[in-house]
């Protein structure tokens, strides 16, 4: 029996439209966060109800996607922009829409725990706007590429697994949890996350039928590998993977991000339903995870995990 369920991503930039021209103007944001941060929750609730007007019942928004990609430099001014999970205002008010429109959403923030510590945090809500849990990102990256830097370390901690389960959550992992939704069973990998051998596995193991991974990359080993890991992960792990990335630039840094948000499933990319330039609207047939692999591989039968290193 078929089981489709039509599903959403954002693919955009900074929304805020009174970003200083050049990085040595950026001081004057101070005291400006919380507008910048309500711009862009503006956007993606504009975003989530043309994708409710399209059948969407699932959808996520791109990473940190309150605000500019700001770990391309390390400025403590930013810290101001975390924001509790639970009850903040961006969580607040994207709790509200989500039930306005009856749509499932995943809501990537830079969050403020209890304790003091940041992480980088998806949220996942349900239709009725309830909170479901979080993930917290696992990898943190701290580099540069021929395109730019990015200094994630300055600004927040990799998840810990100490936050409280959740009833929703379906996975013993307390690292990686997968939610079980009206339209199936969810995990998040979140951007770095994507490059580490073991995650999308946990999350299958967990249960994972969709695997949102929310990202803001740049950089040519970055694009070339960008199709080819979340390819190879449906394929091998048989679940669906809904991949986003920012597309265009963001003043005054200016870095280019190249977008091709898009969604893989264990048969190959699934095409793109929607004509509005940031979202990527797919319909995933989640019976096809059903039965044998039409291959006739069965990685899971067949692996030897006693021969490989540890």
């Amino acid at each position: 029996m078929s089981r489709v369920v039509r599903v959403a991503l954002t693919q955009t930039v900074n929304a805020y439209r009174e970003m200083p021209a050049t990085r040595a103007e950026l001081r004057r944001l101070e005291g400006k966060l919380g507008e910048i941060a309500r711009a862009n929750v503006d956007h993606h609730l504009e975003l989530l109800r043309a994708a409710a007007a399209e059948g969407v019942q699932a959808i996520c928004f791109g990473e940190l996607f309150p605000a500019p990609y700001f770990a391309l430099e390390s400025d403590p001014m930013w810290a101001d922009l975390a924001e509790d999970a639970e009850t903040g205002e961006t969580i607040t008010r994207v709790r509200e829409a989500a039930a306005s429109c009856r749509v499932v959403v995943v809501a990537p923030i830079y969050e403020l725990a209890r304790d003091g510590k940041r992480f980088n945090t998806a949220v996942v809500i349900d239709e009725r706007g309830e909170l479901l849990g979080r993930y917290r990102k696992t990898h943190i990256p701290q580099g540069s590429n021929e395109k730019g830097s990015f200094h994630e370390k300055s600004y927040y901690g990799p998840g810990d697994g100490r936050q409280p389960r959740a009833p929703a959550d379906r996975s013993q992992n307390r690292y990686f949890p997968v939610f079980q939704t009206s339209i199936g069973r969810l995990g998040v990998a979140i951007c770095y996350d994507r490059h580490f051998e073991g995650v999308v596995r946990s999350l299958k193991h967990g249960g994972a039928e969709i695997v949102w991974s929310p990202a803001v990359t740049f950089g040519q080993k970055s694009e070339r590998l960008w199709r080819l890991e979340f390819q190879v992960d449906a394929a091998r792990h048989r679940l669906f993977i809904g991949c986003s990335n920012r597309k265009g630039s963001e003043p005054p840094w200016n870095q280019a991000y190249f977008g091709d948000s898009h969604f893989v499933g264990p048969e190959g990319p699934v095409p793109n339903l929607s004509s509005h330039p940031n979202l990527v609207v797919a319909d995933l047939d989640l019976s096809q995870l059903e039965g044998p692999d039409p291959s006739g591989w069965n990685l899971e039968r067949d692996a030897r995990p006693d021969i490989y290193d540890r």
